[in-house]
């Protein structure tokens, strides 16, 4: 939906971070959502800062956090900044009375994320976790028959495996990403612990969608192996419903993006291949009903998940619903991916079954 075709009744966002993920995913959403405004935006890099507030079209731009949670005009923010920033923007931002859209992961130990849920609640403001793939229009036409028509679950296999062209394809569908020698930076490099960051970056997302579609996770077998310079781990799950999953995350595979899930159940079957998030392209989503021994597979021909999310998480907060009515990650669902991030980091350091609910420490 074009800008020009806004509603009236608008949420004013700020954006936390005028980084990579802000350029490519937050901006356009804010820019592009049919119910909110990218009222301001805020970096400690001025140079970024004046770049991006120039070409998004930012009312306001702030070098300074507390200035943009002053601004009473700022009825939520959006924080795009690395892993180790989340919960002290959050918790920040729900204290100065403002809700908060959190990029994933919502934090990187379940005693932060935990904190974070306390200050949310103490201060009566909305945490929505940005797990995207909640929006991807094929994977919810599977939820939709998990919840509705499929009966028992058997079985979920789930996979996530990053490709050695990922490049090749950003490069090629992003906007050209601008960076800052001032930008701010973790003390520590996300990157040199490799398993940490891919966990992370991408075991989010593959944990997520396992919950998005079958519910809760309550215990993980895990292992990893690692060889040329690729890392793999292969997860056995056990889900509250009774069924039982596997998940492999692999960085990275020698051939073309490799995404999706199998799902079994007692009326029908699910199976969904899922597309560089870059594409915005719907999962290729097949739904096999056993009544009629027929197929479906939905189009899903609007997949720019990060401005579907933009306008779930506004139109929960324009209307004064919870954001998980839309379906989206709020801060519960955010807590239970560190959760069993956490627990399969434990399983392949202890070799052992962990449950889920036990699990303690970072990822």
């Amino acid at each position: 939906m074009s800008a020009d075709q806004k509603r009236s009744d608008r949420l004013n966002i700020g954006v936390l971070g005028c980084g990579p993920i802000a350029q490519a995913a937050h901006f356009e959403s804010c820019t592009k959502a049919r119910n909110a405004t990218l009222y301001a935006i805020c970096d400690v890099a001025d140079d970024l800062l004046a770049r991006m507030a120039i070409t998004h079209g930012a009312t306001k731009a702030y070098t300074t956090y507390d200035e943009m949670l002053s601004d009473p005009v700022v009825d939520a923010v959006i924080i795009a900044t690395s892993d180790e920033f989340h919960v002290p923007a959050a918790m920040q931002a729900v204290r100065a009375g403002k809700h908060v859209l959190c990029e994933k992961p919502v934090g990187v130990s379940i005693e932060e994320v935990d904190m974070l849920r306390t200050e949310a609640m103490t201060h009566d403001r909305q945490v929505m976790v940005g797990h995207m793939k909640r929006f991807d229009p094929g994977l919810q036409a599977a939820r939709h028959f998990v919840r509705r028509e499929m009966g028992d679950m058997l079985a979920f296999k789930g996979w996530y495996c990053d490709s050695t062209h990922r490049y090749a394809v950003t490069d090629a569908v992003q906007p050209r990403l601008v960076r800052s020698t001032s930008a701010r930076k973790p003390v520590r490099d996300p990157r040199v612990d490799l398993p940490r960051y891919y966990m992370l970056a991408h075991g989010s997302h593959l944990v997520d969608t396992a919950r998005f579609l079958c519910g809760e996770i309550v215990s993980v077998h895990a292992t990893r192996t690692q060889r040329y310079g690729a890392y793999c781990w292969f997860i056995a799950t056990e889900f509250a419903n009774g069924a039982i999953g596997h998940l492999e995350l692999t960085v990275s595979v020698r051939m073309d993006w490799h995404e999706g899930v199998q799902i079994h159940g007692e009326h029908g079957s699910v199976l969904a291949k899922t597309y560089n998030p870059w594409l915005f392209k719907s999962s290729d989503v097949e739904i096999f009903h056993e009544a009629t021994a027929t197929y479906t597979r939905p189009l899903g021909a609007d997949a720019h998940f990060y401005r579907r999310q933009v306008e779930a998480f506004a139109e929960a907060l324009l209307t004064g619903q919870d954001v998980t009515t839309t379906g989206a990650a709020g801060i519960d669902d955010g807590i239970a991916a560190v959760r069993t991030m956490v627990a399969i980091v434990r399983s392949v350091e202890s070799g052992e079954r962990v449950r889920v609910a036990a699990a303690t420490g970072a990822v």
